[in-house]
């Protein structure tokens, strides 16, 4: 019996050490990152005359729905849900203007990060699609990333959108 326990305890010390050294190397947690619905910041002439239509909310809502597939197909960031938030600047989709008031509210959805997605339109054929990212506690901004869009039709947005998420946000991550 005495010959088994010396056998077996070695055995074991280094089971438990090789379980010890296994959870340090584990990859780490996603990153809870809320996103936002992506908005549009309209700077073309036509702006005054011509307000946002269906289409152009049918767009931005193709060009969130792009990047928060990406993001979560990823593994690497878990996405928090943004459905029910109840924030002024939100609802009017103005959170690209309230002075980083999104990290609060991902903040209050326990999340890490905040993601605002911005189509900034400069005339009716040439768009920029922009996202910044902030820590949700500090507010901080973590990355501002860009592509522009030229001779192009609003449908290019979420083109635009899954370009960012794949070669700026993902690439960079790894």
């Amino acid at each position: 019996m005495r010959t088994i326990a010396l056998i077996l305890a070695p055995t074991m010390v280094l089971a438990a050490l090789a379980a010890a050294g296994a959870a340090e190397t584990a990859a780490p947690s996603p990153t809870k990152m809320a996103v936002f619905p992506f908005e549009l910041e309209d700077f073309s002439a036509g702006a005054a005359y011509v307000p946002p239509d269906d289409i152009d909310r049918e767009q931005l809502r193709l060009s969130t729905e792009e990047a928060r597939r990406l993001i979560a197909a990823s593994g690497r960031y878990q996405l928090v849900d943004v459905s029910a938030v109840n924030n002024e600047a939100a609802k009017a989709g103005k959170l690209r203007d309230c002075a980083g008031c999104e990290a609060g509210i991902a903040a209050g959805l326990n999340a890490d990060q905040s993601m605002v997605g911005i189509v900034t339109r400069s005339t009716r054929m040439e768009y920029a699609v922009t996202y910044r990212i902030r820590d949700a506690r500090s507010g901080t901004i973590v990355a501002v990333e860009q592509t522009d869009l030229r001779m192009g039709a609003n449908v290019a947005w979420s083109r635009g959108a899954r370009w960012l998420i794949q070669n700026r946000l993902l690439e960079q991550a790894k």
